[in-house]
């Protein structure tokens, strides 16, 4: 059978990459082709537009760009019905992800959604689109199946495929003086830096993040990089601080380094399920964090926090995420710090809470099985 994927940032192109592996393995004959990136293509998807051309955030950037958004809309329409899937698959992205599903009513009989919008933070209206466009949702977080049910609209929850991602990522991971070594790194223990994986997020967040080096000089803090992003950026916000960025190498610094600040994002939960102590940032233009509080209902950015539903780790936002304040927090989890074993075994109760074994190979048999019995009936 023919499956259309579309994902439009780097939390996306994994998940999509999950998928794209396990329909090869479901489905013999499968024929896939995304809107995507270097994972998903790598699973064996063919990648029509990659999703760096798709990544704009906060309500400037996505205001400056509205021509090429709307082209981008256009040229995806055409692909899909050019295509002739028997199955679109959807994943999170939901600003374009559901205008596409809306154009799609009626020319297609099947369009799933993996990874939900964030309607129970905010755009709770959002629920009318989904019932109206989407004939299945697959959700990642637990208590999102009784958000939805409260609306009235029933959804499939397998599990969170980052747990079987996260444990197979760091099971591979390389010895620790090969690591080192290959990357150029002493034997200072690591702080690893993930900044984000969009221009504007990095921008916002890496200038503050660097400053720590003042504070520690027995450590060395490493930037995972991302290759989506121009690596001149890296090179002109850090300078001189000798900071050193590493590539394609992020669960291979989760697996060795002693702590990590983390930008608010799917990487707070990847570094949580390796089980890194860390501190999650955020901060964005004046205008998005002014609508974003305005609009937001709920009471964590953190996915850790979120689904926990109380605060594990600690949480930066805007104004607060300040050298000094990071460093004050990142003193209590290195380390001797009193909070370090406290947040360790919150992980651990999240991992179960998760029940994320062979989840994307649960969800991609669901959505098999589901063809497979229309084209019976039919």
């Amino acid at each position: 059978m023919k499956y259309f994927l579309l994902a439009g940032e780097a939390s996306g192109d994994l998940h999509g990459s999950n998928l794209v592996r396990e329909l090869k393995k479901t489905d013999p004959e499968a024929e896939i082709v995304c809107w995507g990136g270097d994972l998903m293509e790598q699973e064996g998807a063919q990648v029509l537009m990659h999703y760096r051309e798709l990544a704009f955030m906060g309500a400037l950037e996505v205001l400056r760009n509205l021509g090429k958004i709307r082209l981008n809309l256009k040229k995806c329409r055409s692909d899909i019905l050019s295509f002739k899937p028997d199955l679109v698959i959807l994943i999170d992205y939901p600003g374009f992800n559901l205008r596409i599903a809306k154009f799609l009513k009626g020319k297609l009989d099947r369009v799933y959604y993996f990874i939900s919008p964030k309607i129970w933070a905010w755009k709770k209206s959002r629920i009318k689109k989904i019932k109206a466009y989407i004939s299945r949702m697959y959700v990642i977080f637990p208590f999102e199946k009784e958000f939805y049910r409260q609306l009235g609209y029933e959804v499939k929850y397998f599990g969170n495929p980052l747990v079987d991602t996260v444990t197979a990522r760091l099971a591979a991971a390389p010895p620790e003086k090969d690591f080192l070594s290959e990357n150029g790194l002493d034997k200072k223990p690591l702080v690893a830096l993930l900044a984000g994986s969009r221009v504007q997020e990095i921008k916002h967040m890496l200038p503050e993040m660097i400053k720590l080096t003042e504070y520690y000089l027995d450590y060395q803090f490493v930037i995972a990089g991302v290759r989506s992003v121009p690596a001149g950026l890296y090179t002109k916000i850090c300078g001189d601080s000798g900071i050193k960025v590493i590539y394609d190498s992020t669960y291979d610094l989760l697996r060795y380094c002693s702590a990590a600040i983390v930008t608010s994002g799917t990487a707070t939960l990847e570094t949580a399920i390796a089980g890194v102590p860390q501190v999650v940032c955020y901060k964005t233009s004046w205008l998005t964090y002014t609508l974003a509080k305005a609009f937001i209902r709920v009471r964590f950015i953190s996915l850790v926090n979120l689904i926990m539903d109380r605060e594990v780790v600690k949480e930066l936002i805007q104004d607060s995420m300040k050298a000094q304040h990071i460093a004050s927090e990142l003193n209590t989890i290195l380390p001797g710090g009193w909070k370090r074993d406290v947040i360790k075994k919150d992980y651990h109760d999240l991992s179960h809470i998760l029940e994320g074994k062979d989840a994307a190979r649960r969800v991609v048999t669901d959505m098999y099985n589901s063809l497979i019995l229309v084209r019976n009936v039919n």
